[in-house]
């Protein structure tokens, strides 16, 4: 991909998913802003909890009143012991949950309504969401919150395309099931389950690359990447 970026905001980007991102696109960026609560190694870090108002005027702040390219949410969270044999919906806390829709819901909301101003000086605008096949109709998942905030975020997408059709600015998720990231084949690894059963990081990288490349003219909601071998596909 030969696309260069004035400016983009890349939030989660201290590990997994959201670093490998801004590893990948910050040598075609003027301007990379990442954003997270634990250091990120990639662009000018900013410290931010976007669960709180606080954290979303932070990045606000950073951005200025000038144009944005991109904000690519790769941001998420969980409940306590989602996705293994231990979780229990009874045992969360109020609190885990609160927090988890807070910071796969709520906090977008917030951010793409923060940034709007920016987002619409720039010549192709683009909101990218890393949502989950969590969030798909059916879906054999039995984490409640993290599911819910999943659908959620799919409305969004949907509710902004038609609020934003005049601007123009493409709103796109993409529910990838699991990704090839450090953390998670050593999770596979652990498990005694093949790399195969999760999605190439690369994959995930050439898709976003799509995403970002394609004219002003053209807008895709949402892409559903389960790997071949796991459930879901």
């Amino acid at each position: 991909m030969n696309n260069h970026f004035h400016k983009v905001v890349i939030v989660g980007a201290s590990r997994g998913i959201g670093a490998a991102v801004a590893e990948h696109i910050m040598p075609r960026t003027t301007e990379l802003i990442t954003v997270s609560r634990s250091p990120s190694s990639f662009g000018t870090w900013i410290k931010a909890d976007i669960s709180h108002k606080t954290g979303i005027e932070a990045v606000t702040n950073a951005v200025e009143n000038s144009p944005l390219d991109s904000l690519l949410y790769m941001g998420g969270t969980w409940e306590n012991q989602a996705f293994t044999n231990e979780y229990s919906f009874e045992k969360c806390s109020d609190e885990d949950i609160e927090n988890v829709i807070a910071v796969n819901l709520l906090a977008p909301i917030r951010l793409v309504k923060s940034l709007l101003p920016a987002l619409r000086q720039a010549n192709n605008p683009k909101i990218v969401f890393m949502g989950s096949l969590s969030g798909l109709d059916n879906f054999p998942t039995r984490e409640v919150a993290n599911s819910a905030s999943k659908f959620g975020l799919r409305g969004v997408v949907h509710a902004l395309r038609e609020e934003l059709r005049n601007d123009r600015i493409a709103v796109t998720i993409i529910n990838p099931g699991n990704i090839g990231t450090l953390e998670v084949l050593d999770d596979l690894k652990q498990l005694g389950q093949s790399e195969t059963s999760a999605i190439p990081l690369s994959d995930l990288l050439s898709v976003i690359d799509c995403v970002l490349s394609l004219s002003r003219s053209t807008c895709i909601k949402e892409i559903q990447i389960p790997a071949m071998n796991s459930k879901g596909a």
